[in-house]
């Protein structure tokens, strides 16, 4: 096997190699941002319910306490206040979701679909767990989650929600008498989930991969391409005409040219030897044949 195709196969397996582990690291690493982005905007999302929870309970709700006692207002509700604003925001943004899951809720809409139940079971089990992050498929692709328990800390929610007797009238004048009782305190009772979409940063994420490899593959190809030329200028074309001046050499014909050269690399050391080599050989058939 010649030497430049010797020199190649190294480079390609080199490159082929490299670009595998690359592909393999990189994917890792890139997928691994966007699902940490993900989980981001996940918890700017819960936080701006606790937002809009801690804004009803503060500010709205203590200026219709007085209306309450003739008409129930959902609106005063911190959960449905926030259940609203999410849903205003899935009007522009439909993958987005945000549901305050209960397993016996006063609300029918938060009613915890089976696999909600799961997440408030395990919260049920492990009491100190603060929050819980998973992926699920969905109708629209695959989403990540975000949860977190709905522990009652507050005994003001059990006027609501501890018998029917202490439950404000209107309350059960609109929802009815059937759901929403004997929660208790410290209690946890639902969990508040948050679902983002992962498609547009797991798309994003690939998209950076494809570029940066097929940036890579022309980085490679370009370097392929040089360090050819320069194996074919600097030794293999040299060492040819070096190989052929020996060649010559050996066959006897002492005129077939000279070992010259003005590099002082290690093949321009190699010329100057055969050089000397030549001149002494020649200098010894003088000698042999007077």
């Amino acid at each position: 096997m010649k030497l430049i195709w010797k020199f190649n196969l190294v480079l390609v397996t080199i490159f082929v190699v490299g670009f595998a582990l690359t592909m393999y690291v990189s994917d890792r690493v890139l997928k691994q941002n966007a699902r940490e982005e993900i989980v981001q905007n996940a918890r700017v999302m819960m936080e701006s319910a606790l937002a809009a929870r801690s804004y009803t309970s503060g500010q709205v709700k203590p200026l219709l306490d007085n209306q309450m006692k003739y008409v129930f207002i959902p609106q005063t509700v911190p959960a449905f206040a926030a259940t609203e604003q999410f849903g205003q925001l899935r009007k522009k943004y439909a993958d987005y979701s945000y549901k305050e899951a209960t397993l016996n809720p006063t609300n029918p809409r938060d009613r915890a679909t089976d696999w909600e139940t799961d997440i408030i079971n395990q919260f049920r089990s492990v009491a100190e767990r603060p929050e819980m992050i998973g992926e699920r498929e969905t109708p629209t692709g695959r989403a990540l989650y975000l949860a977190r328990p709905i522990q009652i800390k507050d005994p003001a929610c059990l006027q609501c929600h501890s018998t029917l007797e202490a439950a404000p009238r209107t309350m059960v004048e609109l929802y009815g008498n059937a759901n929403g009782f004997g929660w208790k305190l410290n209690e946890v009772v639902g969990a508040q989930i948050v679902s983002v979409p992962m498609s547009v940063p797991i798309e994003r994420a690939e998209r950076s991969l494809k570029t940066f490899m097929i940036s890579l593959a022309g980085v490679f190809v370009f370097t392929f391409l040089i360090l050819n030329v320069m194996l074919h200028t600097l030794v293999i074309r040299r060492i040819t005409r070096l190989s052929a001046l020996a060649d010559e050499v050996s066959l006897g014909n002492l005129d077939a040219g000279e070992f010259t050269t003005r590099s002082k690399d290690e093949i321009g050391v190699l010329t100057g030897a055969l050089g000397r080599m030549k001149a002494s050989l020649v200098q010894a058939m003088r000698m042999l044949n007077p």
